[in-house]
């Protein structure tokens, strides 16, 4: 988010917009904000590799709360805005937070995580009521502060958590080095090229800023000299709109977005000029063939795909040409050294999946977690994993199956969940879907689908036997749901990935299942 010397050379120009609202923030306004709150996290006594914690919404005041962090040398955790006060509160100790940065509609959930949270010295709030202990309002302390930056500048970065689908969410911390501000790691160069990023041009955001891809996205947009629109949250119509609006020229997206778009109504669909749209990325979690297949139809060409954890082990990249050629892959190897490995740390014939282990690109360790950093490493430390599972063409393109915690074992044989969920949500009458072993006596496991239907769409038990039918008629059966249940609404994060673990949960009980 660091404004850099577009601050000086384009004072006014937009740094972001926010998508509700309209309302412009200028690089020369950026620039001031952020340069104050450096100033008052320095008098709060954090100094070069201190961290702090960032709790809200998209909101006006997200972007100088993180260039802040990442003009002073320390390192910013943008948490997931939904958490509970619990699940808060050990992100904040685990960080080793001193200060938290909040706003109004997420303050009752700070206050009571902030009772198990000794280490915070302060607690602003943007946009509330700092009248009661302990907030303090972010404008009333940084108010006579400089707007010019701190004497002793240096390079900050995010240390964001895993969303914890399967467990404990890890703090992801990098190296970082005694660079400026103006000198980014080098990742976020590699980024900038692979994303075609440019002066001037205008980012779309549909996603929550705490999560790596977005946060990243917007990060260059902004060191590039471009604008960025911000969305509150994601309206597949009101995203459209904003395209044709600000003639956006970028854009990253998730498949469940691409699916949501797609089910719009044509008249609905082709109602706004997309022609200034010159790429879109989309990544976080697997795209349906079919519904990659629709966008590039429908956007043309411009479709890019990439796969990459934010631990940084390796990154893989496909353009719209490349994936059309390798339809379902996730690109060819840019970054790092993949090996496909077996249960037994051999190499796994080629075509055929194991887990996915890199030479890691750029080196991490969860922070406050030597077990688990240990663990997602090799026993000789030369490589890293974190679970997925795929496979690898004779082209050298990569395909994910799945994740290793939610492959299901029924009658000894090993089922991929992913492959039904993918095709379950290209059903016309499917708004969203989720596939995980149950408990079956004979079996182990057998195959349950929970599917979220179309606004309209009777659940019952013909609509189950529809959709039982319509997998068995694109896949082997045993890789089918045995039974469908439906749901209003499936737990997924606003990243885009499906959290399963308290559908599944439902199903176990007292049992314990063997995915933890």
């Amino acid at each position: 988010m660091y404004p850099g010397r577009f601050a000086t050379e384009h004072p006014e120009r937009a740094a972001f917009i926010m998508a509700s609202t309209g309302e412009t923030v200028s690089y020369g306004e950026l620039e001031k904000r952020s340069n104050r709150l450096a100033h008052r996290l320095r008098q709060e006594g954090l100094q070069r590799l201190d961290h702090y914690s960032i709790f809200m919404e998209n909101n006006n005041r997200y972007f100088e709360c993180c260039a802040a962090g990442e003009r002073s040398g320390l390192y910013y955790t943008c948490i997931n805005s939904y958490l509970k006060a619990d699940e808060l509160a050990y992100i904040l100790n685990n960080s080793e937070s001193k200060v938290l940065i909040t706003s109004r509609s997420r303050a009752e959930v700070a206050a009571e995580a902030l009772k198990q949270s000794p280490n915070i010295s302060l607690v602003l709030i943007v946009d509330g009521d700092a009248s009661h202990a302990p907030f303090v309002s972010l404008d009333d302390a940084v108010r006579d502060l400089p707007e010019t930056p701190i004497a002793d500048e240096s390079l900050g970065t995010p240390m964001l958590y895993s969303s914890g689908t399967t467990g404990r969410p890890k703090g992801i911390l990098r190296p970082l080095p005694e660079n400026p501000p103006s000198e980014p790691l080098p990742l976020y160069k590699f980024l900038l090229g692979l994303w075609q990023y440019r002066e001037a041009m205008t980012y779309l955001s549909p996603a929550p800023l705490y999560h790596s891809a977005p946060q990243a996205a917007v990060a260059l947009t902004i060191r590039s000299g471009g604008t960025a629109v911000i969305m509150e949250r994601f309206d597949p119509e009101h995203y459209l709109s904003l395209i044709e609006k600000y003639r956006v020229t970028h854009s990253q997206l998730v498949p469940t977005m691409f699916s949501r778009m797609l089910k719009l109504a044509d008249e609905v669909r082709h109602r706004y000029d997309l022609s200034s749209l010159e790429i879109a990325i989309h990544a976080a979690a697997p795209c349906p063939v079919q519904v990659k297949e629709q966008m590039i139809a429908w956007w043309g060409p411009i479709i890019h795909e990439y796969y990459g954890a934010t631990e940084g082990l390796g990154f893989t990249a496909s353009n719209s040409e490349e994936w059309l050629a390798h339809k379902g892959s996730v690109g060819r190897v840019l970054l790092g050294d993949l090996h496909i490995l077996d249960e037994d740390m051999k190499p796994a014939p080629k075509g055929t999946p194991g887990e996915i282990w890199f030479k890691t690109a750029t080196p991490f360790e969860y922070f406050n977690d030597p077990e688990r950093t240990q663990g997602a490493r090799s026993p000789d430390g030369t490589m890293s994993t974190v679970g997925d599972v795929g496979y690898v063409d004779d082209d050298g393109f990569l395909y994910l199956t799945d994740r290793s915690t939610f492959m299901i074992i029924s009658g000894g044989v090993n089922i991929y969940p992913q492959e039904c969920e993918n095709l379950l949500i290209t059903h016309p009458k499917v708004a969203d879907a989720a596939v995980f072993g149950v408990p079956n006596e004979d079996l182990g496991e057998e195959v349950k689908a929970v599917v979220q239907p179309m606004a309209g769409v009777t659940a019952d038990d013909a609509f189950a036997q529809e959709l039982i039918a319509f997998c068995r008629e694109h896949l082997a059966t045993v890789k089918c749901p045995r039974s469908v249940d439906f749901t209003d609404a499936l737990p997924r994060l606003p990243t885009g990935k499906l959290y399963k673990k308290p559908l599944r949960d439902k199903y176990w009980g007292d049992k314990k299942s063997r995915i933890l």
